[in-house]
């Protein structure tokens, strides 16, 4: 090898451990020797000095487990080479990454013109010093899936501080706002959903979340009317939610043929290969869920559709599935009473009614013998409960509180058919109108400073981020014309959280105690009366929405007043919300929904939504790879008493990141610090039965039952339906669960299951899975 060769790959390398080391030199705990020193031995010949330092990313983002400052020096070593990445491409500020953009075709005329004619001013406005902010996996995902590439060099165009000013700017009408917008994205205070941040200011600005589909009409031009919606909308990064119950049952008489309909099974196949063929340009998997009525014929079959055993042409391995739940189903299963099993065909009114109404038509129904066959409800609660155990899908979601408490359903004929792909928003839907949602979630962890919580920060989050998701509901693209009509219509959005359970870490509550019930409780109430003087606001600058008098608020009813044990603190401030929306009206007539924030808690740095942790240390895979998360705040904990060392890490990754059975780590700790196995599931359904006066659409629950059984699950939806949830989303269990399967021939395994049901159903208090 000559010298030549030799020299500028030694500087590389020597500049590369000079680098580590001086983005080292501000995180305490972490050893530049450490990543450096195995950077050095594994170089390779002719190595670039870009390679050598994705290889020091690499050792640094190995090493998270063992010392969480790792994650840090990570991110920094990745954002100094998304710099040079970008200067690749003359890019070196904000408004030179937005030129770049707009000549390779990726940025709207629109955001163009706005960055042009104020640039000295953005260039100025840009934080660089803010990607320290990011955790590696943050930025990450940040740099694998959000920032504009060059669509030749696949080169990125913008650093993560320029992405943020693109998307601040492209909601934004004047510099001030872009300010206001900026300072929420840079700090991770706020993050608006993925669709946001996917095409903010490009060429197809889709900004939307969730499409809520109603049923398609019981003809084959509306089915695949149906199929050929959400196909356009799943293609610019939108979550699906469908109704299917219109459609007639199998065996159902066809009189134009005087054939016999084979049900809704085989139209669901088309659909499931459908949302599989649509990839939402080619970023994540298109996603899709499907609805239907427990009363539908089909239901058996339906609950059949995610099962690995059985014939593969009655299946449908894409789709989620969720039951849409009359109270009455679940008033016949505490009873143990029989429920009656109809074709769409024969009772096609039951589809658009709920509460009274629909129990009275639905008795009227089973008197007219118009029924298709009758089952024991506990017997079909139990199918509903072995598809949960099974496959943690056919969510459970209550129809008649979706709709008693929607602030859309005030005039008949308005009416709530489902949920979307998460379950936590809650619209009118009809055969000319698509429900959509722009979501956003604040981070709660950063408003969480100094040992408290600061409150009033919050609500300023909180108008800022209503008054963007309100205006993206005038600058997004619609892929249908039945999208634009609802949206424009209702102007709903869906302000959410995210990082609870850092606040409740750093507040030192445990999750299952009554201070963090409290805080919960206040922390909704916080978001909810800012989000109502938000839109009631907006409404008097711009106009309230257009169906507002078609609403309860219209009526002096707002979301809260549903519930007479609503934890309200501030029974002034509520009389004030109800005064300035009655003088002015609402520019939106739903605000609030906690979504899921997977990804963006990811790229915040904080934990999911309102969920408990999963595991102290684990191992999460993502379409940017695998990446080594561990609890920074335990580990914190750990170190400041002297406890963290090789033998108790190693103890703590033996048990799969729970510190539950390490006697080493004192009992305050271990109770702080269980994660959601390890937590009552009745302390999950409370915690969120106390937000939901407070969430006018609904929140995404998951639920957690390591080994679950049928008399377990069965006690714990019913406690949910009995404190007033709206919906529920994902039963997570663990890989190793086996739930007995009852078939016809097995009679034992029935009376089991019964017993089991019966046993959790008539002494709920009893129940271990929601202590």
């Amino acid at each position: 090898m000559s010298t030549s060769t030799i020299a500028p790959r030694t500087a590389a390398i020597d500049h590369v451990v000079q680098v580590v080391r001086r983005l080292a030199s501000g995180l305490a705990d972490v050893e530049a020797e450490t990543v450096s020193g195995p950077v050095v031995a594994g170089n390779w010949p002719g190595a670039t000095e870009a390679e050598l330092r994705l290889r020091a990313v690499e050792v640094a983002a190995s090493l998270v487990a063992t010392e969480p400052g790792y994650s840090r020096l990570a991110a920094r070593l990745l954002s100094e080479h998304i710099g040079d990445e970008v200067r690749l491409s003359d890019v070196g500020c904000f408004s030179e990454a937005m030129s770049a953009g707009y000549r390779a075709g990726l940025i709207s005329d629109g955001l163009w013109e706005f960055v042009s004619s104020n640039a000295p001013k953005l260039d100025a406005l840009v934080d660089d010093g803010a990607d320290d902010r990011f955790e590696y996996f943050g930025i990450r995902t940040v740099y694998d899936r959000y920032l504009l590439r060059h669509p030749e060099t696949r080169l990125v165009l913008e650093t993560p501080q320029h992405f943020f000013m693109r998307v601040a700017c492209g909601l934004s009408e004047t510099v001030s706002d872009v300010t206001e917008l900026y300072g929420l994205l840079s700090t991770l205070s706020y993050l608006p959903s993925s669709p946001t941040l996917f095409n903010a200011g490009t060429r197809r600005s889709q900004l939307s979340s969730c499409f809520l589909l109603d049923s398609p009409r019981d003809e084959l031009e509306s089915i695949y009317d149906r199929y050929s919606q959400a196909a356009r909308l799943s293609k610019y990064a939108g979550g699906i939610g469908m109704a299917w119950s219109r459609i007639r049952s199998r065996g159902s008489l066809i009189r134009g043929t005087n054939g016999h309909s084979n049900g809704i099974v085989p139209w669901l196949r088309t659909l499931d290969s459908s949302v599989a063929a649509v990839n939402q340009g080619g970023r994540r998997k298109g996603a899709a869920c499907v609805y239907l009525a427990t009363w539908h014929a089909d239901i058996e079959e339906f609950l059949e559709l995610r099962d690995n055993t059985g014939s593969e042409d009655r299946r449908t391995h894409n789709l989620n599935l969720a039951n849409w739940i009359p109270d009455e189903f679940m008033r016949r299963v505490e009873s143990d009473g029989d429920w009656s099993l109809f074709d769409p065909k024969d009772v096609p009114e039951l589809v658009d009614l709920w509460g009274e109404e629909f129990e009275k038509a639905y008795r009227d129904a089973e008197a007219a013998g118009k029924a298709a066959r009758v089952v024991s409800a506990r017997d079909l609660y139990g199918r509903m409960m072995r598809t949960l155990a099974q496959t943690g899908n056919g969510w459970m979601t209550f129809a008649d509180i979706s709709n008693r408490t929607c602030n859309q359903t005030a005039v008949p004929g308005n009416v709530v058919h489902l949920s979307n792909l998460c379950t936590e928003i809650l619209e009118v839907t009809s055969d000319a109108e698509t429900a959509v949602c722009n979501l956003g979630s604040v981070n709660l962890a950063a408003h969480c400073v100094d040992g408290g919580f600061d409150f009033e920060r919050l609500a300023r989050s909180v108008r800022t981020a209503v008054t963007f998701l309100d205006r993206s509901i005038d600058l997004t693209y619609y892929p249908t014309a039945e999208a634009e009509k609802a949206n424009r219509r209702w102007r709903p959005i869906g302000l959410g959280l995210m990082g609870m359970a850092d606040v409740f870490f750093k507040l030192r509550m445990p999750f299952d105690s009554a201070e963090a019930r409290e805080l919960s409780n206040r922390i909704s109430e916080t978001i909810a009366l800012a989000a109502y003087e938000t839109s009631a606001d907006l409404a008097a600058r711009l106009g309230a929405h257009p169906s507002y008098d078609d609403t309860r608020a219209a009526r002096g009813v707002l979301h809260v007043d549903h519930f007479a044990d609503a934890a309200v603190t501030d029974p002034d401030a509520w009389q004030r919300v109800r005064e300035l929306v009655a003088a002015n009206g609402l520019r939106n007539s739903l605000m609030i929904a906690i979504a899921p924030t997977a990804t963006i808690a990811a790229i915040a740095g904080c934990s999911e939504c309102t969920e408990p942790v999963v595991s102290n240390v684990f191992k999460r895979e993502t379409l940017s790879g695998e990446f080594i998360q561990v609890n920074k705040y335990l580990i914190a904990d750990l170190k400041q008493r002297g406890l963290w060392n090789e033998k108790l890490r190693e103890a703590v990754v033996r048990a799969e990141g729970s510190i539950a059975d390490i006697a080493a780590i004192p009992q305050e700790l271990r109770q702080l610090y269980r994660t959601a196995w390890e937590l009552p599931q009745r302390a999950l359904i409370d915690l969120a039965a106390g937000r939901t006066p407070f969430i006018d659409q609904s929140q995404s629950l998951n639920l957690f039952m390591a080994a679950p059984t049928i008399g377990k699950l069965s006690s714990m939806y019913a406690y949910a339906w009995r404190s007033g949830l709206k919906t529920t989303y994902y039963l997570r269990s663990r890989p190793a669960t086996r739930i007995n399967q009852t078939t016809v021939a097995s009679a034992p395994e029935v009376d089991a299951e019964a017993e089991a049901i019966a046993c959790s159903l008539e002494n709920p208090e009893t129940c271990e899975a929601c202590q």
